[in-house]
C-alpha cells in the first residue's frame, strides 16, 4: 500500500514554482513582450497612484525590471529597464516628448544610477537563475544517478546485499531472496549462518576474518546455501569491505551469482567423462583431435595409455614414423580424399611402436569452415591387434582346410564315382543270368504243359524270384541315377505335375473313388526332371497306401514356415507306426508288409536323394489308420 504524500501549503508552491523558473526554457519573443507589458503597467501604475512630478519615477520601473528579469532573464531586465528610462524621461511629464528634467545634468545624473542600479539587480537575477539552473541540473544528476544505483541493486541479475559487520542484514535485493526462496523481511530477520550450508561455514567465516583484520580486501569463493524448501542452491559468492573515512571498517557488500546449472552441467560432463574413459578402458578406444592448421594430433582425456602409445600428442612426421611402410601410401591418399570430402575416412592399418606391429581401426569425421575447407578432425582410434593375429590364424586354417576338404572331396568323389560303376556293373552283369534263369523256367513250362503239383509250385516260385530280383537291380540302378549329374534349376509348376500324376492314376484304376485337393500356383526353382520323379513317387505312395480306405482324399499344399516355404503331399490312408520311421528312407525297407501293399521300398529313399541334391529336407509325420504326410523344401536358404 502507497503512503500518501504530504500536500504543501499554496505559497510554498508558488515559491518553488518561482525558484524553479527557468526563462531559457520559454520563447524570447514571449519573454521581451512580458517585459515590455510589465514596463507599461508599472508606467501607468506609478501615474495612477500620484502626479509623476512628485518624484520616485525609478523606483516603480526598477519593480518593473526585476520581474522582467525574473521571468525573462537577462535581456528581458535589460529591455524592461531601457524602455523606463525612455518613458520616464520624455513621456510621463508634459509636454510628452520631451526632456522631464530641467537640468541637463541631473538627467544624467539620475539616469546613470538608474542604469547601474538596474544593471547589478537584473544581472544579480541571472546569476541567480544560472546558478539555480546548474544546482538543479547537479540534483537531476545526482537523483539520476541515485536511482540508477537503486535500479542497479534492486533490479541486478545477481543476488546483492549490505550487512554489517557481524553479518547482520542492511539491506537485500529481490534477486538473492529468489535464490535462497526467502522474503525480504524473512531475509533482514536473518544471518546469513542460517542458510549457509554447515560444511562451507567455516571457510566463509574464515575468509571474513582475514578480511576484517585487514589481510585481504575482499574473497570470492564457492560455496553452498540451503534453499527455504530444502534443496542445495550452488553459488559464487564476492564479499567487499567498505571503510569509512578514517579507515575503519563500515559494513560489507555481498554479490551472489546462482551457479546452480553450471554446476549441474559440471557433475554431467565429469560423469559423462567418466564413462567416456570407463567405455575406452571396455572397448579399448582413444579419442583424438587434430588440429589441420598446425598439423597436430592430440588425444583427448588421457586415453592414449589405454593403448599403449607412446605420447597424447602427435605430429606430422611423428605419425609417418609410426605408420606402417607397407601402409603409408594407401593412409595417406585415404586422408587426402577424406579433407576434400570424397571419401570417409574408416580405414585399417599397422603401426609400429616398441619394437611391435600393431593394428588400429580409425575414424574420423571434419569440420569445416563456410567454404567446406576442413579446419579439424575428430576421431576413435581402437587396437584390433587380437582380432587381426586371429583373423590371419583363421585364414591360414582355412587355407589348410580348404585343401584338405579339397583333397578329401576328391578321395570321396573318386570313391563314390568307383562306387557307382561297381553298383552298375554288378546290377548289370546280374541281368545276364537272371535272363537265363527266367529263359529256361519259362522254356521247362513250354516244353511240359502237363506239369502240376509240387514241380509246378518251385517253377513258379523261381519265375517270381528272378522277376522280383530284376526289379531290385531296377532300383538300385534308378537310385544311382538320382544321384549323380548336374542340377538345372528353372521355374517348376508342382501343381501342374500333382494334377498331372493323379490325372493317371485315376485313368488307371477308374474304380477306385479318390478325391483330391490341389493349392493352385505352387512353383518352385528345382530341376524339373528330379521334381517330377519326386513327385511321382509321393503321390504314387499316397494312391497306392489309400487303396483301402472307403473314401480316399490326397491333399497337395505348401506352408511358409522359418522363412522357408514347405511342400505336402498328405493322404488319409493306412499311415504308418512312427516309431518305425528310422527305416522310412533307407533303401528296399519297408513299413507295411508285402500281401497288403507292393512296392521294393526304393521310392522315399529315392525321393530323399532328390531333396537333398536340392539342399532342402524330407520329413513325414504319421499315424497308424489315420493317413500320412509327407513336407520337404527343395533350398536350403531362406525366402525373401
Amino acid at each position: 500500500m502507497t503512503t500518501p504524500q504530504p500536500v504543501s501549503p499554496w505559497y510554498q508552491r508558488v515559491w518553488l514554482r518561482v525558484m524553479n523558473w527557468q526563462p531559457q526554457e520559454h520563447n524570447l519573443w514571449w519573454r521581451c513582450a512580458a517585459a515590455v507589458l510589465l514596463t507599461l503597467a508599472a508606467v501607468w501604475l506609478r501615474m495612477a497612484l500620484a502626479p509623476a512630478e512628485s518624484g520616485g519615477r525609478f523606483i516603480t520601473l526598477s519593480l518593473a525590471a526585476a520581474l522582467a528579469a525574473l521571468y525573462g532573464g537577462f535581456a528581458a531586465g535589460m529591455i524592461s529597464t531601457l524602455l523606463g528610462m525612455l518613458l520616464v524621461n520624455f513621456f510621463m511629464i508634459e509636454p510628452y516628448g520631451s526632456l522631464a528634467f530641467e537640468k541637463p545634468l541631473e538627467a544624467l545624473w539620475l539616469n546613470f544610477w538608474h542604469a547601474s542600479t538596474q544593471l547589478v539587480v537584473v544581472g544579480a537575477i541571472a546569476a541567480m537563475q544560472r546558478q539555480n539552473r546548474h544546482l538543479r541540473t547537479a540534483t537531476d544528476l545526482i537523483r539520476q544517478g541515485k536511482q540508477q544505483l537503486e535500479d542497479t541493486f534492486e533490479q541486478g541479475a545477481a543476488g546483492m546485499a549490505h550487512s554489517e559487520l557481524d553479518g547482520r542484514w542492511i539491506r537485500v535485493n529481490q534477486t538473492y531472496c529468489d535464490i535462497v526462496g526467502y522474503t525480504k523481511e524473512d531475509m533482514l530477520k536473518m544471518h546469513f549462518r542460517d542458510f549457509t550450508h554447515p560444511e562451507d561455514l567455516e571457510l566463509d567465516m574464515r575468509q571474513l576474518k582475514r578480511t576484517l583484520d585487514g589481510e585481504i580486501t575482499h574473497y570470492s569463493f564457492e560455496k553452498r546455501y540451503i534453499h527455504r524448501l530444502g534443496h542445495v542452491v550452488w553459488v559464487h559468492l564476492t564479499i567487499s569491505l567498505v571503510r569509512a573515512a578514517n579507515g575503519q571498517p563500515s559494513y560489507l557488500i555481498a554479490v551472489v551469482q546462482d551457479i546452480s546449472d553450471r554446476k549441474k552441467t559440471e557433475q554431467a560432463l565429469r560423469t559423462s567423462e567418466h564413462l567416456l574413459r570407463q567405455a575406452h578402458g571396455i572397448a579399448g578406444l582413444a579419442s583424438w583431435r587434430a588440429d589441420l592448421s598446425t598439423l597436430r594430433f592430440v588425444t583427448l582425456a588421457g586415453s592414449h595409455r589405454l593403448l599403449g602409445l607412446p605420447l597424447a600428442e602427435f605430429s606430422v612426421d611423428d605419425m609417418i614414423a609410426l605408420t606402417h611402410p607397407d601402409d603409408y601410401p594407401w593412409v595417406l591418399k585415404q586422408w587426402s580424399l577424406a579433407l576434400q570430402g570424397k571419401a570417409e575416412y574408416r580405414l585399417e592399418y599397422r603401426m609400429l611402436f616398441g619394437g611391435e606391429e600393431h593394428w588400429f581401426l580409425v575414424q574420423a569425421e571434419f569440420e569445416r569452415d563456410a567454404n567446406g575447407r576442413a579446419v579439424s578432425a575428430l576421431g576413435v582410434i581402437q587396437d584390433v591387434t587380437p582380432r587381426k593375429r586371429a583373423e590371419m590364424e583363421i585364414q591360414q586354417l582355412n587355407t589348410s582346410l580348404e585343401q584338405r576338404i579339397q583333397r578329401r572331396t576328391e578321395a570321396l568323389k573318386a570313391a563314390y564315382d568307383e562306387l557307382e560303376s561297381y553298383s552298375y556293373a554288378v546290377a548289370h552283369d546280374l541281368r545276364s543270368p537272371l535272363r537265363i534263369i527266367n529263359g529256361f523256367a519259362q522254356a521247362l513250362h513250354e516244353d511240359n504243359p502237363g506239369m502240376s503239383g509240387e514241380s509246378l509250385s518251385h517253377l513258379q516260385r523261381i519265375t517270381a524270384a528272378s522277376k522280383k530280383m530284376g526289379e531290385l537291380i531296377d532300383g538300385l540302378l534308378k537310385l544311382s541315377q538320382f544321384a549323380r549329374g548336374e542340377l538345372q534349376r528353372t521355374s517348376v509348376n508342382l501343381s501342374a505335375i500333382a494334377t498331372r500324376h493323379l490325372e493317371d492314376h485315376a485313368r488307371a484304376e477308374p474304380e477306385r473313388q479318390v478325391t483330391w485337393t490341389i493349392e493352385p500356383g505352387l512353383h518352385a526353382m528345382a530341376d524339373a526332371a528330379l521334381v517330377e520323379a519326386l513327385l511321382q513317387n509321393l503321390l504314387h505312395n499316397a494312391w497306392k497306401y489309400s487303396a483301402l480306405t472307403p473314401h480316399a482324399h490326397i491333399r497337395v499344399y505348401s506352408e511358409h514356415r522359418n522363412g522357408q516355404q514347405w511342400f505336402f503331399v498328405s493322404d488319409n490312408g493306412a499311415g504308418f507306426d512312427m516309431a518305425r520311421a528310422a527305416k522310412l528312407f533307407q533303401p528296399f525297407q519297408r513299413l507295411h508288409m508285402p500281401h497288403e501293399f507292393s512296392g521294393l521300398g526304393i521310392g522315399l529313399a529315392t525321393s530323399l536323394r532328390i531333396v537333398q541334391r536340392h539342399g532342402g529336407e524330407l520329413q513325414a509325420d504319421a499315424a497308424p489308420g489315420q493317413g500320412a504326410t509327407f513336407r520337404f523344401t527343395l533350398s536350403a536358404r531362406p525366402l525373401g
